[in-house]
Formats: structure tokens, sequence, C-alpha cells
């Protein structure tokens, strides 16, 4: 388990689906942050070293990431911040624990490129939506995570790209 404490007021950078794309506006949006969480489909070593030059990455494997690049990431991970675990794991449908029996305060996922967010029975579901190459007509967005005395406050990004 990756474990990070920081200050409340923190604000976490949180994306997925990059496809091997780190795009300028990606990386600009992100600048200043301390943590950078991946929620799959990396796509290629060069987005990790790119986020990593940024601030420490956490990423986990999502169905792009094959061979021996992929073998390198997990396929989940869970982070601590401060008091709240976070579970990352690329497809929701697919999810390999049941989050409620593991007290886990938020999990991350990927796959669908559609921006997320949701809470059941107590557990918040992020999906940052991807930030890679368009799909379809939905939207390049990434997620900021802010930690809060009771949490996290959750701010979808959609991002201004051409």
């Amino acid at each position: 388990m990756a474990s990070f404490r920081l200050k409340i007021g923190t604000r976490i950078g949180v994306v997925s689906d990059t496809h091997g794309l780190l795009r300028p506006e990606v990386e600009e949006t992100l600048r200043g942050v301390p943590v950078i969480l991946h929620a799959g489909d990396v796509g290629h070593v060069d987005v990790l070293r790119g986020l990593n030059a940024i601030a420490p990455t956490v990423a986990v494997r999502g169905n792009v990431d094959r061979g021996d690049f992929g073998a390198t990431l997990p396929m989940n991970e869970c982070v601590e911040i401060g008091k709240r675990t976070i579970y990352l794991y690329h497809v929701r449908e697919d999810l390999d624990i049941d989050p409620v029996a593991e007290e886990v305060d938020l999990v991350i996922t990927g796959h669908s490129h559609q921006p997320a967010l949701d809470e059941i029975d107590g557990v918040t579901y992020l999906n940052p939506g991807s930030c890679g190459p368009h799909r379809f007509s939905l939207p390049v967005a990434l997620a900021f995570l802010t930690v809060t005395k009771e949490g996290f406050d959750i701010e979808q990004v959609d991002l201004d790209v051409t």
C-alpha cells in the first residue's frame, strides 16, 4: 500500500486512460500537485516518466497495458492518504474487492472514458475520464482530490484541447 502524508487542503491529481499520450495541457494542469493517481490504460512507459517528472505517480494496469510494460503495473493499488483509503482499479464493473467490507473510502476507476462521480453505501466512486486521445464525443478530462478534515473534495475538470 502506498501511503502519503499530506496537509489539509492539498490537491492530488487523478487521471486515467492516457493511452500513450501525455498531453501538454494535462502536464500544465497537474503541475504543482504532490501526488498523481492513474487509474489505468497508461499505454506507454513515457507517460509514466512524464507524470513522475511532475509528481510521484501511482498507476494500475488497464486493459491496453500489455506485454513487458503492462507486467510492471499492478492490477490494483491501495493508497492511504491521511486516514482515508483509496482503491485504484481500472474497470469498475470488474472490481476485485468489496469496498464496503474492506473499509475503502474512495474507489478510482477508468476504462469508460466517461467522467463520473457517485456514492454507494458510503463509498465514493470516481472516474476522472480520459485525458488521452479523443474518444467518441467525450471530453478530455481529469480530476483533483483535495484532502479535507472530513475526507476529500473532488473537482472534475474538462480540459480545453484541440
